[in-house]
C-alpha cells in the first residue's frame, strides 16, 4: 500500500490545467474521478459506483457510493444489485427520495492504495485529461468554421498536407489545394476552415486553399468597408490558382465598390493576390439587371450588348477584336462569368456577316490527277539539244531536195 499525497495532487491540478490549456475546475473534477476509480479498484465490489470529492482547503478526500432509487431491486434487470436501492430504504436516508433519483451513501475514508489501484488512478487521470483536451480543441475550432486561420506546413503524406495550427493539426486534402502551389515544410499559409469532425484519434480539422470564400475572408481583412457593411460581396467565381471574379455592390452611394476593393494604388487587392500566390482577381460591379450584370462580368472584355434569349441563357455581343478576350484562354473568362452570374452565356460577334464573307466558300471536289514525274535540268538540256539537231537536219534535207530538183 502506498499513501497518496492529496495536497500534492491538488497542487498538481493547476500545473496540468496550464500545460494542457484546460480550466482548473475541469482538471479538479478529473482528479476526483481518478480517486474514485482507485477506491473502487482497491475497496469496491463488482458494479459498485463510487463518487469522490476533494477539499482544496484541507486536502481531504471524501467517498460515497451512488445508488439509483427503484421501486423493487428484485424486479430491476438494468442495473447491478450494488447500483440500486429500494424506495422504502431510500426514504429512510432521504425523506424526499423518489424513483429515479440518486442516493449517496457515505464510505470509509481511505488514502492508502495498492500498486494496481494507483496505476488505475494514473491511467484514468491521463485518459480524462486527453479526452478533455480533445473536446476543448473540437469546440474551439468548431466555432471557427468558415473563418481563415494561419498554419505552418508540417509534413506531406502522398497528396495530403498537414499543417501545424499551434494546439492542433490541420488537414489539407488534395482536392482543396491550389493549382501550382508548393507546400514546403515551415512555410506559413492562410487557410479556410471547412469543417471539424470527431474521430477516435481526436478532432479532424479540414482546411482549404481552393474554397471561394477564402477570397472573401481575405478581402474582409483588408477592406474595412466590408466590415462596416458599406460594401457587400454578392458572388464569387473561382478557379483556384489561376483566375477569380468577385462581384461587389455598394450600400453607400458615396463609396465606389471597385475602387474600395482595389485600394489606393492597388494595395488592397495586391495583398490578397500575393496571399493567393499571384492568382488573377477581377473585381466586378454587381447589377440588379441581368443584362448589365453579364456585361460587367465579362470584363476586361468590352461587351457591346447582352440579350436574354431563353430561360437561364444569354447572348453577349462583342466587337470582333474583343471576341478572344471575352472568351478567354481555354474559355476561362466566359466560364467564370457564367458561374458568377448564374447565366449560360453565348459569345457572338457584332459583325457575323463580314466574318462569313471572309471564310472561303467550299470548292467542289476535283478528281485527283496522277502527279507528273519531276524533270531534271540535265534531261531538259538534252531534249533541247536533240530538238536543235532535228531542226538542222530538216533544213539540210530541204536544201538537198532543192538542189536535186534544180
Amino acid at each position: 500500500m502506498t499513501e497518496i499525497d492529496l495536497k500534492s495532487l491538488i497542487s498538481a491540478v493547476a500545473h496540468i490545467a496550464e500545460k494542457h490549456h484546460l480550466e482548473p475546475e475541469q482538471v479538479f473534477q478529473i482528479a476526483e474521478e481518478a480517486l474514485a476509480a482507485a477506491y473502487k479498484k482497491e475497496y469496491g465490489q463488482v458494479g459498485m459506483e463510487v463518487k469522490a470529492e476533494l477539499d482544496p482547503e484541507t486536502g481531504e478526500a471524501h467517498f460515497w457510493q451512488t445508488k439509483e432509487v427503484v421501486a423493487s431491486p428484485e424486479e430491476d434487470d438494468h442495473h447491478f444489485p450494488q447500483q440500486v436501492i429500494a424506495l422504502e430504504e431510500a426514504k429512510k436516508i432521504d425523506p424526499q427520495a423518489k424513483i429515479g433519483k440518486t442516493i449517496l451513501l457515505p464510505l470509509p475514508e481511505k488514502t492508502a492504495f495498492g500498486r494496481i489501484a494507483s496505476q488505475t488512478a494514473k491511467q484514468v487521470l491521463l485518459q480524462r485529461v486527453k479526452e478533455a483536451q480533445r473536446e476543448m480543441i473540437y469546440e474551439k475550432y468548431e466555432k471557427k468554421e468558415g473563418e481563415v486561420i494561419s498554419g505552418i506546413v508540417q509534413r506531406a503524406e502522398s497528396n495530403t498536407i498537414f499543417f501545424d495550427l499551434g494546439d492542433a493539426v490541420g488537414i489539407l486534402p488534395a482536392e482543396e489545394k491550389m493549382e501550382g502551389e508548393n507546400y514546403l515544410p515551415g512555410r506559413r499559409f492562410q487557410l479556410y476552415l471547412l469543417s471539424v469532425d470527431k474521430t477516435s484519434r481526436g478532432p479532424a480539422i479540414f482546411l482549404s486553399r481552393a474554397y471561394p470564400k477564402l477570397v472573401s475572408r481575405l478581402f474582409e481583412a483588408e477592406v474595412p468597408e466590408l466590415a462596416e457593411e458599406q460594401l457587400t460581396i454578392k458572388s464569387i467565381a473561382r478557379e483556384a490558382g489561376s483566375h477569380c471574379k468577385v462581384a461587389v455592390v455598394s450600400n453607400d452611394p458615396e463609396v465606389d465598390p471597385i475602387g474600395a476593393m482595389v485600394g489606393q494604388r492597388g494595395t488592397r487587392i495586391l495583398t490578397v493576390t500575393n496571399e493567393l500566390n499571384g492568382e488573377k482577381i477581377d473585381i466586378i460591379k454587381w447589377a440588379e439587371e441581368a443584362e448589365e450584370y453579364i456585361i460587367n462580368a465579362l470584363a476586361p472584355a468590352r461587351v457591346a450588348e447582352a440579350e436574354i434569349s431563353d430561360q437561364n441563357k444569354a447572348i453577349a455581343l462583342v466587337e470582333p477584336d474583343q471576341l478572344s478576350l471575352a472568351i478567354g484562354r481555354k474559355g476561362q473568362n466566359v466560364r467564370l462569368a457564367a458561374k458568377l452570374t448564374g447565366w449560360k452565356i453565348d459569345i457572338q460577334s457584332t459583325e457575323p456577316e463580314e466574318e462569313a464573307e471572309k471564310v472561303p466558300s467550299p470548292q467542289p471536289e476535283k478528281k485527283e490527277k496522277t502527279a507528273a514525274k519531276p524533270v531534271k535540268k540535265k534531261e531538259v538540256v538534252k531534249k533541247e539539244k536533240k530538238g536543235v539537231k532535228k531542226k538542222t537536219s530538216k533544213k539540210s534535207s530541204k536544201k538537198t531536195s532543192k538542189k536535186s530538183s534544180a
